[in-house]
């Protein structure tokens, strides 16, 4: 896949999640590696979600991690702790801000069945 279709299709299944509920601020910028390879953002704030295609420099952590790996993040059929603890994501900045992306990722399962 190439960077373009790696961030439309993520920027697609994370604006198809339910945000109701998610408060609060958090700023995720996503460095993908491998094929690809490049980097986006991911935002949620006043309960809305923005997804931009460049650099975030106020961000709260930085996720490390294959197109491939995050867009099955995405879809809700990898977990991101389990994906972080066999090493396929990687995070750099706040681990507790990290936590909360996983509940857009758990939305996502939800979503999906």
């Amino acid at each position: 896949m190439t960077y373009e279709e790696i961030f439309a299709k993520s920027k697609e299944l994370i604006l198809a999640n339910e945000t109701d509920g998610l408060e609060g601020h958090l700023a995720v910028q996503v460095n993908i590696t491998g094929e690809g390879e490049g980097a986006f953002y991911i935002e949620l704030k006043d309960g809305k979600v923005y997804v931009e295609p460049y650099e975030y420099y106020d961000r709260d952590c930085i996720f490390i991690v294959s197109g491939k790996n995050f867009i099955k993040m995405c879809e809700g059929t990898l977990d991101p702790v389990k994906a972080f603890t066999t090493g396929k994501l990687k995070v750099e900045g706040s681990i507790e801000k990290a936590l909360e992306f996983g509940k857009l990722a758990k939305k996502a399962q939800k979503n999906s069945k």
